[in-house]
């Protein structure tokens, strides 16, 4: 690939819900940059998201979109178990790909994606956006720059209640319902992301009554001395926060901490709140990241690599082993 540094990425979304619509928003923020086409298994739902987000073309399957010579990328924002497949779909059609989390339901799916990408030499990445938010940048730099000291502990939630409804996607075992890959993910990646790789995890876990996981607690010992504690829940609300206790002071990032957030930071008694929220939802920087690999023509992201979301997808399958959960 060469690069086209003034080249407007063309973007294609397959999957219209919650996490689509907030991305179509977001995306049309960003100069440079256009909703080219949408697709849905629904024509009704792709022509009710089109007349919100006004794309210049709207489909009623994937493989039409995967085809249209005019999109340069695609958002892909299915349920979890089809993000392989629809991933692959458009590899295939040399279009780069931004794959909503988890990017696929084990480590098998995720290693065939990559080699594919790697094989068709397109852009492909892990939509996990709060990588990219200026909170959690800051974050990372103050605790590799050890600002307050080597990192002790990461202490992080992430627990809403919903009425369980085994027809909805988020309580469907089949395509990855829990709430160990649609929220625990989050406190995973934050632990991840800042002590790495766990030496020993523990997890146990609750079940609705179809056998997805309706919480999960784990804990990640490492051989430093370090832990994370952590937790995800449909059963209840949590304060949804992420502590990161270093030796001279304490880091929160407020509820929601995934998303674009205030943090405090402590240290000998006194305490300090930035504010990081902005005029947008938050998914525009992982946007403009993705599209800034484009048009350099670079096939991987410098920031969240196949290497981290292979690690991160293998501790999910070592959770899932733990707490005896399958899909």
């Amino acid at each position: 690939m060469t690069s086209q540094p003034h080249k407007t990425i063309r973007w294609g979304i397959i999957g219209l819900g919650k996490i689509a619509n907030k991305f179509a928003k977001d995306l049309l923020t960003i100069e440079d940059a256009q909703l080219q086409a949408v697709a849905s298994r629904s024509l009704e739902n792709a022509k009710a998201f089109g007349n919100t987000y006004n794309p210049l073309q709207v489909y009623d399957n994937y493989e039409a979109l995967a085809q249209d010579p005019n999109v340069d990328a695609v958002y892909i924002a299915t349920p979890h178990s089809f993000h392989k497949a629809h991933t692959l779909l458009c590899l295939h059609h040399g279009k780069a790909v931004l794959c909503e989390k988890p990017f696929a339901m084990n480590t098998e799916e995720v290693k065939e994606m990559i080699i594919v990408a790697k094989s068709k030499n397109v852009l492909l990445m892990e939509a996990l956006w709060t990588y990219f938010l200026p909170h959690y940048r800051f974050t990372l730099k103050a605790l590799k720059e050890e600002t307050y000291g080597k990192l002790l502990k990461v202490e992080a939630d992430f627990g809403f209640t919903r009425p369980f409804n085994e027809a909805s996607r988020l309580f469907d075992k089949k395509v990855g319902g829990g709430s160990l890959l649609d929220i625990g993910i989050y406190p995973i990646f934050a632990t991840l992301s800042t002590l790495g790789e766990p030496d020993h995890i523990e997890a146990q876990c609750t079940t609705f009554e179809n056998g997805a996981d309706s919480s999960c607690d784990m804990v990640f010992k490492y051989q430093s001395g370090a832990e994370a504690i952590l937790k995800s829940t449909l059963l209840k609300d949590t304060p949804t926060t992420c502590v990161f206790t270093c030796e001279h002071g304490t880091i929160t990032l407020n509820t929601q901490f995934h998303t674009p957030t205030s943090i405090t930071i402590s240290q000998q008694g006194n305490s300090e709140t930035i504010d990081f929220t902005g005029a947008t939802i938050g998914y525009n920087f992982e946007i403009l990241h993705f599209n800034q690999l484009l048009r350099e023509g670079k096939t991987e992201s410098d920031v969240m690599t196949y290497d981290f979301s292979l690690k991160l997808i293998h501790i999910l399958d070592k959770v899932r082993a733990l707490i005896q959960l399958e899909y």
